[in-house]
């Protein structure tokens, strides 16, 4: 069925019959409360969308619809270079997917199983030419990690996110990042609110500076800190050594009533620009918003649940193209703007 599929939208209608109860494959995923994934759960699996109201997964899609693209035309013909180059890596477009880990979290292991959602983030992205982030989850332990054994596939091809389990759990997932030669990896401090993992009694812990040093100092990989959301820890994960921090909230899945992570971005890059590597994640559909956030001051960005629709639409393929779509619509968007390159796009194309 894979190799029939030779458009998104054939991807996405594929994912909207296989996910009917778990997502609705909107045309705008926006957390909005009358979505068929969001809403109040009382007890019940969190799915794929936000926290309690929605309201921070909500307010990442609103916020950065606040902000409007300056169209820019008379000038000579170009067409605009998104290449992107990520820790020596050089990729097609500063556009990578996000560590989303779990299908049986949102419901997706009804019709895609972890190890094929791992195999088709991580396949799918190098097809594209680009990066597959993966993460953690409470059915992975260090003999059983999915994430790490598609990246190894893939030739290190990858970055392994983990959870802010306890200090030597996480040690040991770095080391073995190591071995299959990953080229970074990390740790969600926001993971200390995951709902999955409290629900199946996997501790997770908020991370001291001290513990960060810690963890850095234990691998020779650049050390990516994600889930930050205000100045102060963007300043501290850069004096403990991090190479990279993301803006992010988790997809609105740890805290409800968040800004959105494009409402914060812009202070975080006035503190920290040029001092760290910035990325950010959080409601990201289309090139035009990667091109939004890049103007904010972030370099690159990261998309996840479209990640998700893409793996179960069409698997390694799906991936690829979808991937494929976001560089065309970010070079598009570039071209109408008049940047004929990243370095030329910052906050003045923004109205």
């Amino acid at each position: 069925m894979t190799t029939e599929v030779k458009t998104l939208e054939d991807v996405r209608n594929i994912a909207r019959e296989k996910l009917k109860g778990i997502c609705g494959v909107y045309k705008d995923c926006d957390g909005d409360p009358r979505r068929l994934c969001q809403g109040q759960g009382y007890g019940r699996s969190l799915g794929i969308g936000g926290i309690g109201s929605g309201a921070s997964f909500n307010n990442n899609f609103l916020a950065l619809r606040k902000y409007n693209l300056k169209m820019k035309l008379i000038n000579k013909d170009f067409t605009s270079d998104t290449k992107y180059n990520f820790f020596g890596k050089e990729l097609s477009m500063p556009i990578m997917a996000a560590s989303v880990a779990g299908v049986n979290s949102f419901g997706g292991d009804k019709v895609i199983t972890e190890e094929e959602f791992c195999r088709s983030v991580v396949l799918g992205c190098r097809d594209a030419e680009t990066i597959g982030w993966r993460g953690d989850t409470y059915t992975y332990s260090f003999e059983n990690s999915y994430g790490l054994n598609a990246i190894a596939e893939a030739g290190g091809w990858g970055v392994k996110i983990v959870k802010p389990r306890d200090q030597g759990t996480i040690m040991k997932f770095f080391n073995k990042a190591e071995e299959v030669r990953c080229v970074s990896v990390g740790i969600d401090v926001d993971g200390c609110g995951s709902y999955a993992m409290a629900m199946h009694n996997k501790p997770v812990f908020k991370k001291s500076i001290e513990e960060i040093k810690e963890l850095i100092s234990s691998t020779n990989l650049p050390v990516i800190i994600k889930g930050i959301m205000c100045v102060e820890d963007a300043l501290i994960a850069k004096e403990a050594g991090a190479a990279a921090i993301v803006v992010s909230n988790h997809g609105g899945r740890v805290l409800d009533h968040t800004p959105g992570t494009a409402e914060v971005l812009s202070r975080i890059v006035e503190e920290t620009k040029g001092k760290i590597k910035i990325i950010v994640d959080g409601g990201i559909r289309t090139g035009y918003d990667v091109l939004k956030m890049l103007a904010l001051g972030a370099e690159s960005v990261l998309i996840g649940r479209d990640i998700i629709r893409a793996s179960v639409g069409a698997g390694i393929k799906g991936v690829q193209i979808h991937m494929e779509y976001m560089q065309k619509t970010l070079a598009k968007a570039m071209k109408m703007t008049n940047c004929k390159s990243l370095e030329e796009v910052t906050s003045d194309i923004l109205v």
